[in-house]
């Protein structure tokens, strides 16, 4: 492994190796095929420097999700900030995916999946990479890009494991632009983290693991969402809210 800073888009590998490390907990049995050496490292490193609950709680996250979509059973599900999540590979082959990410990830991420439908590791499915420069006035050209390929079908948004690196500004911003995409009776997933965090330990020690692994960052640079901001959204209802320890209960 090398010496250089991982980037942010780095930490989709990191996150399909949380996943792939508790299968049975995940649901998630394709995760495994992003692993790399130099990912292994990094998180053997994390899990070590940081906090060890960390492959529980990415787990139980994909499961929730996971069942939630089989559940509502949309018609198009759109993945914002999709990074290497499998959940076309782990839903109904009659769902169409939308799969939103910086142009470098999704990219990559395409190539991959031809490679690995190739070599019978994973089964056809019908998705739509969108590759977006977040840092770039793209809310029209992406929302007619997506009405044509959602239409007037029934849609789950699912942004996992976004809103931290976000602003609050830019957070508004994309609950707006989903409003606009959406009809009433679709469904919106949200993962964020609560401002009480900031004060554990094991936040003090993800920043330590972030200015040495990462980029030099201050816990100002992490956006915490608070049940407030989706209790007083004008354009969506808060129906199913659960947190790590909710959802440790449903698996025990």
């Amino acid at each position: 492994m090398s010496n250089l800073n991982i980037q942010i888009h780095e930490t989709a590998f990191v996150t399909s190796t949380f996943r792939s490390l508790n299968e049975d907990l995940s649901k998630d049995v394709y995760a495994k095929l992003w692993d790399n050496s130099r990912t292994d490292v990094l998180v053997e490193k994390y899990l070590d420097q940081v906090c060890s609950e960390e492959v529980s709680a990415h787990c139980l996250r994909n499961r929730f999700f996971l069942e939630e979509i089989e559940w509502l059973q949309p018609e198009v599900l759109i993945n914002f900030g999709s990074g290497f999540s499998m959940y076309p590979f782990l839903l109904s082959d009659d769902i169409i995916h939308i799969e939103i990410d910086k142009e470098e990830v999704v990219s990559y991420k395409e190539e991959k999946i031809k490679e690995f439908q190739g070599e019978g590791k994973l089964p056809e499915r019908n998705i739509h990479f969108i590759g977006v420069d977040f840092s770039q006035d793209y809310v029209d050209a992406l929302l007619e890009k997506l009405t044509l390929l959602k239409g007037n079908k029934s849609s789950f948004v699912l942004i996992e494991g976004v809103l931290f690196f976000l602003s609050r500004k830019d957070t508004e911003k994309l609950f707006e632009f989903f409003s606009r995409l959406q009809e009433k009776g679709d469904y919106l997933g949200s993962a964020s983290f609560q401002n009480k965090l900031k004060a554990s330990k094991a936040f003090g020690r993800l920043l330590d693991f972030c200015n040495k692994e990462m980029v030099k960052t201050e816990a100002s640079d992490w956006q915490t969402v608070e049940d407030i901001f989706y209790k007083e959204n004008a354009n969506y209802d808060l129906i199913n809210h659960q947190d790590y320890f909710s959802l440790s209960k449903k698996t025990q």
